[in-house]
């Protein structure tokens, strides 16, 4: 697969989408000047840090398998971070968390063509070396400030790429999730829900108790607020 780096991207998502026919291919940049996470937001990407994405072309790949992209995404990901003694938990659906606060934001654009998956620009914005303004200090934290040293960007790269390039199973992605059997606050278009967590089934949709009745929570519904 080719693999493209560079200084500065405004978004390597962005890049893949104006180079979508161009093939398969991993797009690198030491820093983003338009870095976005979901819903639109802004992803602070200084240089210091991994900022990644991956260009898939599928061939007759069913929607209905949406959930597999994101789960090896974000398996892959926890899986580097553990080779570098680096402990991460996932909070459903995708962002990767260290001890409370987010290391990793995973950003997946998939276009569809009729009932199967076309492309999939899978973004991944790794927090490593780099230094976090102060207004993300309390929410968000780096591979070197968890393991008190400076790592080797590099390698922490070449280790991504290997562990994306593998698939994983539910079971594996359930590993990470920390709050299951807890109570949760589920933020929904009517307001906040407390509600049981209680395990993810293989869409990716996330199972819950609240008041005696079980339902099932898909990601576009809700963000996940701890209580």
């Amino acid at each position: 697969m080719k693999i493209l780096e560079f200084d500065e991207l405004p978004s390597t998502n962005n890049y893949a989408k104006s180079h979508i026919t161009e093939g398969d291919m991993i797009i690198i940049a030491r820093s983003q000047t338009l870095g976005r996470g979901t819903k639109g937001r802004a992803f602070h990407s200084a240089e210091g840090g991994l900022y990644l994405s991956k260009l898939l072309h599928y061939n007759a790949f069913p929607a209905s398998r949406v959930f597999e992209i994101m789960l090896n995404t974000s398996v892959a990901v926890c899986r580097t971070l553990e080779e570098f003694r680096v402990s991460p938990t996932i909070k459903w659906p995708n962002d990767i968390y260290v001890n409370g606060r987010k290391i990793c934001g995973i950003l997946i654009e998939n276009t569809f063509s009729g009932l199967n998956i076309a492309t999939s620009i899978v973004g991944i914005g790794l927090n490593i070396n780099n230094t976090l303004p102060e207004e993300l200090k309390n929410i968000a934290v780096t591979m070197s400030e968890v393991g008190q040293k400076q790592f080797d960007i590099a390698e922490v790269k070449n280790r991504l790429i290997y562990h994306l390039g593998q698939s994983y199973s539910v079971a594996e992605y359930k590993r990470y999730i920390f709050f299951f059997n807890q109570k949760i606050l589920l933020s929904e278009q009517d307001g906040l829900h407390e509600v049981t967590a209680l395990d993810v089934d293989e869409y990716g949709r996330l199972i819950v108790e609240e008041k005696g009745s079980f339902r099932t929570v898909t990601a576009g519904e809700v963000s996940v607020l701890f209580s």
